[in-house]
């Protein structure tokens, strides 16, 4: 819970405050009414009936009833206002902690389930604030008063109440008992229903290559009917309690009559009048007693829900992230990097990803990473930028350890290119410039455009201005691997990493774009991952990577000479005389 109210302002414990000052005198001026309805009904008995007393106790029950609108509209407007703030700071809150965390804490939570978690879980919360914060502090007050106000007017009348109430109570137990378990589950399920409609909608092109299209129904159905048998069954238990409580507040109703008319029958003349006072009185208390504990009740059959999301929030709030930042202001540049007995293991893996990686690039180097697949190239440059930090040994950039950098700056250093070409709704420009802050330079923009060989944005019919459609679906592979080369390109760091970035270019556009590369950006540190030989040969450094480790380091002629997994490799895709 002090997790969830760090997300309450100083205005929402006001709010909160002057929410509970209404609430209590919109209850005080509720258990009012029934005593002027009383002094009417005595006088009306008595026989004794003054208008003068009509009036004034009519006009008095009037303002209790304006008063309690004014005061119910305005603890609807403050209660709206901390639940609306409630949901912005705490996906605001939600969101942030995401941003901090690396490929283990992504891994643990899933995609799917932060996203439940930011939506729908706050919402379940934002509801509960909304609708229940009123109920959860009204219903108590409401209770306590009017049974307190009853208790001193007739036992067989309290006794009648009081079964009333135990009928509700073990009534709505019974149900909520049986239906906590289902509202756990109720999360998860939604969890895996988000899951599968991700997977359809980001694999439908391999979805309709392999003609897949009712096996993915078919997951998806499955995923769709648990949460709906589960919500069915909570329904269906709940469901019982609204005719329960009819029955027993018209069941209450006719017992308060009958014992009344009993009561009266066996009264005096002059005390007949006050008993039918009380008796009006005595009804309307009773029934503010029932629909106070129908308040508490509609609030246990939420509050499963909501504690299950509250926990869920807490789960990533308290997450502490693995990747922690650095405190070091290193002013030295360059981009030389140095791995020192560098050895990995993933969170869960059994054995080393990477073991015993030695090598530095000098500033200015070109050099390139081959390997097969799963020797993990891809892996090592997760470890220079940090998407997870080393089990042993240290990666230096600058004669620095890079977890003694601050992310950002550590991020300011480093471009890259991944091997997914990830494209952002908006424009060209917006795309190529993304992150950059300060004003567009469009020679530099052009530039980037011309390395990366990516023409066809003056093709286009608003070039720069073009729209790019969520995730780039409106580009080709090839056009999209392009344009992340050219905001590789323009951000302008001192390292720039392609990881295999150029697969999706033919062979022409593959050799220009590296030409250009090295004509524009010589004083760069480049790193290319690759599987094509064509592409690496003329680095200035090769690594040959197998299983983890390093099995060679040199030029690609020496490499053809020492290296046998290079050499074989090699000879894979080219002849004697290409290579």
């Amino acid at each position: 819970m002090k997790t969830i109210l760090k997300s309450f302002t100083k205005k929402d414990f006001l709010f909160s405050f002057l929410s509970l000052i209404l609430i209590v005198l919109q209850v005080w001026l509720d258990l009012t009414m029934p005593d002027y309805t009383a002094n009417i009904t005595q006088s009306v008995s008595s026989k004794s009936v003054q208008m003068n007393d009509i009036w004034y106790n009519g006009g008095m029950m009037l303002l209790c009833a304006l008063g309690s609108l004014a005061c119910s509209i305005l603890c609807g407007f403050f209660v709206a206002q901390i639940a609306s703030s409630f949901s912005k700071n705490t996906r605001k809150s939600l969101f942030d902690k995401i941003t901090t965390f690396s490929s283990a804490e992504m891994n643990k939570f899933s995609t799917p389930s932060l996203i439940t978690r930011t939506t729908n879980d706050v919402t379940q919360i934002h509801r509960f604030i909304a609708m229940g914060l009123q109920m959860l502090i009204k219903a108590p007050i409401i209770a306590i008063w009017a049974i307190c106000k009853i208790s001193a007017t007739s036992f067989e009348w309290t006794l009648a109440t009081t079964i009333c109430v135990i009928i509700i109570v073990t009534v709505v137990s019974i149900v909520i008992a049986i239906c906590i378990p289902k509202f756990t589950k109720m999360q998860k399920l939604t969890d895996n229903l988000n899951n599968a409609t991700r997977e359809n909608l980001f694999g439908v092109r391999v979805v309709r290559a392999f003609n897949a299209e009712e096996y993915q129904e078919n997951k998806f159905e499955k995923a769709n009917k648990d949460l709906m048998k589960n919500n069915l069954f909570t329904a269906k238990a709940t469901g019982l309690i609204a005719p329960v409580l009819t029955l027993c507040m018209n069941g209450l109703t006719l017992a308060i009559y009958w014992i009344g008319a009993i009561l009266i029958n066996n009264a005096q003349l002059a005390e007949k009048a006050t008993i039918i006072g009380n008796m009006t009185a005595f009804t309307q208390y009773a029934l503010q007693v029932v629909m106070a504990f129908m308040m508490l009740i509609m609030m246990f059959i939420i509050l499963p829900r909501v504690i299950v999301s509250t926990k869920r929030i807490k789960e990533v709030l308290t997450t502490t992230p693995t990747i922690v930042d650095g405190k070091v202001e290193n002013t030295q540049t360059g981009g030389k990097i140095e791995f020192r007995n560098v050895s990995f293991k993933f969170p869960d893996g059994a054995n080393n990803a990477l073991e015993n990686i030695n090598f530095e690039i000098e500033s200015g180097e070109t050099v390139a990473i081959v390997g097969s697949t799963g020797s993990g190239k891809t892996t090592l440059l997760e470890l220079l930028s940090r998407v997870y930090d080393v089990t042993d040994g240290e990666i230096l950039i600058d004669n620095e350890n890079i977890k003694n950098y601050p992310l950002k700056n550590l991020q300011e250093k480093i471009s890259m290119v991944n091997q997914k070409a990830v494209l952002f709704m908006g424009t060209i420009k917006s795309n190529i410039v993304y992150g950059q802050h300060g004003e567009i330079d469009e020679e530099k923009l052009k530039q980037s455009i011309d390395i990366a060989q990516a023409d066809f944005v003056y093709d286009l019919e608003n070039q720069f201005d073009a729209k790019v459609a969520q995730g780039g679906t409106n580009f080709s592979g090839g056009q999209k691997q392009r344009l992340s080369i050219a905001r590789a390109i323009y951000k302008d760091a001192e390292i720039i990493v392609f990881d295999d970035s150029f697969s999706a270019l033919d062979y022409k556009t593959d050799k220009l774009v590296r030409d250009k590369i090295k004509q524009n950006l010589s004083n760069k540190t480049i790193i290319i991952v690759a599987q094509r030989i064509g592409t690496i040969m003329n680095a200035d450094k090769i690594i040959v990577m197998d299983n983890g480790k390093i099995v060679g380091i040199g030029k690609h002629k020496e490499l053809l000479e020492n290296c046998e997994i290079y050499k074989e490799i090699a000879y894979s895709q080219l002849s004697k005389e290409e290579l």
